[in-house]
């Protein structure tokens, strides 16, 4: 016997949902969550769901390739935009409402789509765990009327695993990204120079084969959040540290440092929590 938060049951809620919206464009990240909603919302609205993905300087190349592939595996209409958030003032010079401004330019570049294709209801990929994050770009969702059916289902992040996993959706386990524009502190200007500095070292690391990590940029220091099983194998490998310390340097970096504390989603938000 099933019980209520079994996967089916969470699916099928999820599903009416959505159903009831009749038109949806979605948000679509190629992350765990906007990959779920968009499965859904394929399976519940057929042509009716369309996908788009804004292609940006603060998302890496293969962020992107893998939004393309997930859409392909799902079937649903994937629509791919152009979007540079560095020429919204605001956001490139890193103030605490930096998601808002972000967030604001696409939706509204989502609603131009949606009205164009006659679609009702554009919808994000925001689960009930975000809710209890510094995520100002929520207020811009509220603004626009943008959807978030993940959360009008009560669904946690842990949840979403489940349904993917249920699914067979091949990110089920995909680690948690945000855009590169969040490795650094408010205040800290935004350049492309300095986001193609922090990619080629999160990309150099994912070549190593690291799962869940972070390089924040601190002017001349990059300081690496990594998870606990990346963390043991480098303090492990001392070689190995001397390699990623040489490589970060060739990308412009004149110190590099391992976070103690380990990767946590949000850890630029933590001055905002001691100031407050």
């Amino acid at each position: 016997m099933m019980i209520e938060s079994s996967p089916h049951i969470l699916y099928q809620r999820l599903k009416e949902q959505i159903e009831s919206m009749g038109s949806v464009l979605v948000a679509f990240s190629g992350g765990v969550d906007s990959s779920l909603l968009a499965r859904v919302a394929f399976d519940s609205l057929g042509n009716k769901a369309v996908a788009v993905t804004a292609t940006s300087p603060t998302y890496p190349w293969y962020e992107i390739e893998e939004a393309k592939t997930i859409a392909i595996e799902i079937g649903i209409r994937h629509i791919l935009i152009e979007s540079n958030e560095l020429d919204i003032e605001e956001f490139a010079q890193n103030d605490n409402r930096r998601c808002y401004h972000c967030k604001r330019e696409l939706f509204d570049k989502l609603k131009v789509i949606a009205d164009d294709l006659n679609i009702t209801h554009i919808a994000c990929g925001t689960t009930v765990d975000d809710l209890s994050d510094y995520r100002p770009g929520m207020d811009a969702a509220k603004e626009l009327g943008v959807k978030s059916p993940l959360v009008e289902a009560g669904l946690t992040k842990e949840m979403v695993r489940e349904i993917s996993r249920m699914l067979g959706l091949p990110n089920w386990d995909k680690p948690s990204f945000a855009c590169l524009s969040s490795r650094f502190p408010y205040g800290t200007e935004i350049t492309e120079e300095r986001l193609k500095q922090v990619g080629m070292c999160e990309t150099y690391l994912r070549q190593l084969g690291f799962k869940q990590f972070r390089v924040r940029y601190h002017e001349e220091v990059a300081r690496i959040e990594a998870c606990r099983e990346d963390l043991e194998l480098m303090f492990a490998n001392p070689a190995l540290r001397n390699e990623i310390a040489k490589k970060f340097k060739e990308f412009g970096f004149t110190y590099v440092t391992i976070d103690i504390e380990g990767y946590r989603t949000g850890s630029m938000n933590e001055i905002l929590i001691k100031e407050g």
